[in-house]
């Protein structure tokens, strides 16, 4: 039991958590990658300097396309934090291990340093 859990203490501490400006801020300044899952008109609308726009449903695909390494460390958000879950869900599901719901695009934006 104690060897499990200490396999997924890693993992856990990114894909588990999220909706924290601050803390999505630390990793997008420590170079992790932005990926703003709304539409493309709501990406156009405004966005995070630096973010790249893959709508949530295609995020899994996507990466696999891009090559994006499973170990890239990947900051998800969208308008409230519900889409950028589903992504991260989907990522994880695929074995990326170092994602990060950033939560909602005014909140993060709002929050920046």
């Amino acid at each position: 039991m104690v060897l499990c859990l200490t396999l997924l203490l890693p993992i856990a501490s990114w894909a588990g958590e999220g909706k924290d400006p601050a803390v999505a801020w630390q990793k997008i300044q420590a170079g992790a990658m932005v990926v703003d899952v709304r539409t493309a008109e709501e990406y156009a609308a405004g966005h995070i300097d630096g973010a790249i726009n893959i709508p949530f449903e295609q995020i899994a695909a996507e990466f696999a396309k891009r090559g994006i390494a499973k170990d890239a460390e990947v900051v998800l958000y969208c308008r409230s934090g519900r889409r950028s879950g589903i992504a991260q869900d989907s990522l994880v599901a695929e074995g990326y291990e170092h994602t990060y719901n950033g939560g909602g695009f005014e909140s993060l934006a709002a929050a920046k340093p």
